[in-house]
């Protein structure tokens, strides 16, 4: 059965990435609803420790891929939660993390690598700094979109 708001099979696929997205952070929420909510109240700190641990991302790497300075992540592990845009880009960077996965057949090690690669597609750029941003997400999305359909660009 889709989730609730989504269309055809394409929307249980989006539906099933996301969930796996929010497996990687340890968040079990599967209503689109339920999510915004949470996301609106901040992620408990663990959930980016969860990221972590699953990615073996290093705190500095983690840092500039979510873009939330060390300081500040210093700050919220005390306070023990994220605010909303912190986890908002959070959600943002395991659900390309597990894109990545995808790209490389389930290889976490191999999606890392390539994360942390200047990519021609990116202006030479790793897909890990590019994706600090709205936009950069979205180029980086785009990148692994073509790179699955063979347009090695």
């Amino acid at each position: 059965m889709p989730i609730a708001g989504t269309h055809g099979a394409k929307g249980r696929i989006k539906g099933v990435k996301r969930m796996r997205a929010l497996q990687r952070l340890g968040i079990a929420i599967d209503d689109p609803v339920k999510l915004v909510h949470s996301v609106r109240r901040g992620f408990p700190f663990k959930s980016l420790a969860n990221f972590q641990k699953a990615t073996d991302l290093s705190w500095p790497e983690i840092s500039r891929f979510v873009n939330i300075p060390r300081r500040t992540l210093t700050r919220r592990q005390s306070q023990g939660r994220l605010q909303a845009d912190e986890s908002d880009r959070v959600l943002r960077a395991s659900s390309i993390f597990d894109m990545a996965v995808d790209l490389f057949e389930g290889d976490v090690a191999a999606a890392r690598k390539w994360l942390q690669a200047p990519q021609p597609g990116l202006g030479g750029e790793t897909p890990l700094d590019f994706a600090s941003t709205e936009v950069g997400a979205r180029e980086v999305e785009n990148l692994i979109g073509r790179l699955e359909h063979g347009v090695f660009t």
